[in-house]
């Protein structure tokens, strides 16, 4: 299976595109597992405004899909594929109620891949389980990616050409996705929140640890030579500076309260 020439270079690892799509009015009825209030509406546009307008200046060309009121936790474009410059998965949520926002994305995607493969029942993947590093991905088994899931994606993957580590955290408390707590920073390097730093799936990567308090920073994201970082975490931050990385710094306090984070927010290729 291979895409389009559209999709990402696999010669020099930029993104050329993103898929986006608004939050809808009824953002706040979506699932959470966070008490941190209810998110404002108007607050999250504005927060997503400036997510998107940060992917075109780095030279993202967007989709920008309607807002989707039958799904509102559908602005999570993340959770539904995985791609990648050799094919495109469709995934299964494993949240019931998001497993319709799939088929959207599927008529989005189409337009750039030729044929897709995809997660079958029993199986359920979140594609926020799901962490790329290079030509190596990272899956984790737990509450949203089961293992049969977790298995197809690996074997979906490997005809692809490549290598995958399954990676079982359900006896860590409060981590919703792989990646709430770790980001593929480029190279060989990880950014890993303290529980993850010692599992043996990482062994071997240069690791550096997000500072106590700032889990939520983790999730961030390496975007053509940037790093899309959450606003408001000032020690994570200086770390990352200090080690010569290129920030956009970008608000998402509307985001975290629905558990949401900065890469849930685009499907890049």
């Amino acid at each position: 299976m291979s895409s389009s020439s559209s999709s990402m270079s696999e010669s020099d690892g930029r993104f050329r595109r993103a898929i986006v799509r608004s939050p809808a009015e009824n953002f706040a009825d979506g699932l959470t597992t966070v008490d941190l209030g209810v998110p404002d509406v108007g607050k999250a546009l504005a927060q997503h405004a400036a997510y998107c307008a940060a992917l075109e200046d780095v030279g993202v060309e967007l989709t920008r899909l309607p807002a989707e009121a039958s799904h509102p936790d559908s602005t999570f474009v993340e959770d539904t594929a995985i791609l990648t410059p050799r094919g495109a998965i469709l995934t299964r949520p494993g949240a019931p109620s998001r497993e319709g926002e799939v088929a959207s994305i599927e008529r989005a995607l189409s337009a750039f891949y030729p044929s897709f493969l995809r997660i079958e029942a029993p199986g359920t993947v979140d594609g926020g389980d799901v962490c790329e590093a290079g030509d190596h991905f990272f899956i984790r088994v737990g509450r949203r990616t089961n293992d049969d899931g977790a298995r197809q994606l690996a074997r979906h993957l490997a005809a692809d050409g490549y290598a995958s580590t399954l990676v079982d955290l359900r006896e860590i408390e409060g981590l919703l996705h792989l990646k709430s707590g770790i980001a593929w920073l480029g190279g060989k390097t990880l950014l890993v929140i303290d529980p993850l730093a010692a599992h043996s799936a990482f062994r071997g990567w240069e690791l550096i640890r997000v500072p106590p308090g700032e889990d939520y920073a983790s999730n961030c994201v390496l975007v053509n030579d940037r790093i899309f970082f959450a606003e408001g975490f000032p020690l994570l931050e200086r770390v990352l500076r200090e080690r010569g990385y290129r920030l956009i710094v970008l608000p998402m306090s509307e985001f975290q309260k629905m558990d949401g984070g900065l890469s849930c927010l685009s499907l890049r290729f």
